[in-house]
């Protein structure tokens, strides 16, 4: 009997014995795999290298792109190498998706992205009004390449006011960024302030307020100064004092150009005034009333802007003049040593995107690539990128537009290139494209990825935002 017992008990304990490591072998069949995926996540967090972010605008998300799927062939024309949609504001009560996001900038470390709402936390079906009050947006980046994340605001941070109307062009200082007000409020016109906003407070630092152009009339003083963020000290609508425009340069692009003794200049593209103003940021900081020191002439409608890694040279794009109402085709080249020298600074001009000085190509926002030897530049209305070699262009080479790359959309839609950026190891260059279409809510966006040692488009992803404008790449190099 004693035996009989004994023998039940050990198969009872033998058969338990399988069971639990049939159990333990099935969970760690389950959990292996999802360790593999944690680890590999890990590193690509750490890293960060391999992907793009990119502003939706209309459509208001943060799109995380990974740039190894969207070079998988088997993912090209699709929107498969999508990782990750993130809210750039709060929803509305109602549910509505709000915000407005342009621009974008990556902190030094690579850990927080700067998202510039250019018309702050609004409804871009409803709003139909130029001059929105700006925004920007702080985005955790792990959290933002986080598919778990996607079409949620679990990255987002808190928001800082702009200082001023229809944010748009920024720079990233030590502890502040710079930021471009093009508009005032409801108005596309009436924008002439350089912001600067702490970081840490979302506080306002400073203000720089440009002068106002010569266009031929008397100019109003308004819109300097005012108190923010009431708007105009007068209860009217706030318009430009004639249709032309020509009083107030409403500053778009946004670039930092250092000098060879170490001194340090913002460039605003100022599209109402058709120039360049120029502004020393010592004084600026300082709260010098004078921190703009000179205004250069430009071509018309100057829209981007970019400089070189080393700041020596500054590249205006002639896109779209509000003075004016038309698109320009030219880049204009800025040699920031004769800035400082109080000489006149332009020392290059060139066709982009077309051979024939009367097509508008409208070029919008040019980058340079990180060894500073080319420049890639989007021509919104001639479909196409132009990259650009610095030096030839410098040194006068009416060949300096060394390839022109066509864009085109399956859905047979003209590209309407308008954003640019260059990976950190100068590889590849993204490109936002595709106009704005109602219902806002329509994915219509692309990026398009080329392949800068072949000059050739080697990649597109679809369903990036509607009407995208800023790009960057996400590398633990930046």
């Amino acid at each position: 009997m004693n035996n009989k017992n004994n023998l039940n008990l050990f198969f009872f304990t033998l058969s338990s014995i399988i069971v639990n490591l049939r159990k333990s072998l099935r969970y760690l069949l389950i959990a292996f795999p999802m360790l593999v995926a944690i680890e590999v996540f890990s590193q690509e967090t750490v890293e960060g290298n391999g992907y793009i972010l990119a502003t939706g605008r209309r459509l208001p998300f943060l799109y995380a792109i990974s740039l190894v799927d969207a070079l998988n062939s088997e993912n090209n024309n699709s929107a498969r190498a999508i990782v990750s949609r993130n809210k750039v504001a709060l929803d509305r009560l109602d549910g509505q998706l709000l915000g407005d996001p342009a621009n974008l900038l990556l902190s030094d470390d690579s850990e927080t992205v700067y998202v510039i709402n250019h018309h702050g936390s609004i409804d871009n079906g409803e709003f139909l009004q130029h001059g929105g009050r700006g925004q920007i947006a702080a985005l955790n980046v792990n959290a933002a390449i986080n598919r778990q994340n996607d079409r949620t605001a679990n990255a987002l941070l808190g928001h800082m006011d702009s200082g001023g109307f229809g944010a748009i062009g920024a720079v990233l200082l030590p502890d502040m960024i710079a930021i471009n007000n093009a508009e005032n409020n409801l108005t596309e016109d009436g924008g002439n302030s350089v912001s600067f906003i702490d970081l840490s407070t979302g506080s306002l630092r400073g203000k720089v307020e440009l002068a106002l152009g010569s266009p031929g009339f008397e100019c109003e003083e308004y819109p300097v100064p005012y108190a923010s963020p009431f708007g105009p000290p007068r209860n009217r609508a706030v318009l430009a004092p004639d249709p032309s425009f020509g009083c107030f340069p409403n500053p778009n692009g946004l670039a930092m150009g250092v000098s060879s003794a170490g001194a340090r200049f913002l460039f605003t593209a100022n599209g109402g005034t058709d120039d360049v103003s120029v502004i020393d940021l010592q004084l600026a900081l300082s709260g010098d009333s004078g921190a703009e020191i000179n205004r250069i002439p430009n071509h018309v409608g100057a829209w981007g802007i970019a400089s070189t890694p080393n700041g020596r040279y500054i590249f205006v794009a002639h896109g779209g003049s509000q003075n004016q109402s038309r698109a320009g085709n030219t880049i204009a080249i800025l040699d920031v040593d004769r800035v400082a020298r109080g000489l006149y600074a332009e020392v290059a001009r060139i066709l982009t995107g077309t051979d024939d000085a009367r097509e508008a190509t409208h070029p919008l926002i040019p980058s340079v690539t990180p060894d500073g030897t080319e420049l890639i530049v989007p021509n919104l209305r001639g479909n196409s990128v132009s990259i650009i070699n610095i030096a030839m262009a410098v040194s006068g080479n009416p060949n300096a537009e060394v390839a022109r790359i066509p864009l085109t959309r399956a859905d047979g839609n003209p590209a309407r290139p308008k954003g640019t950026a260059v990976s950190p190891d100068g590889r590849y260059a993204a490109v936002s494209g595709g106009s704005g279409s109602r219902p806002y809510s329509q994915e219509l966006g692309y990026v398009y990825i080329i392949d800068l040692e072949s000059q050739t488009v080697v990649s597109i992803v679809t369903g990036v935002g509607n009407d995208p404008y800023g790009l960057t790449f996400l590398s633990g190099d930046n």
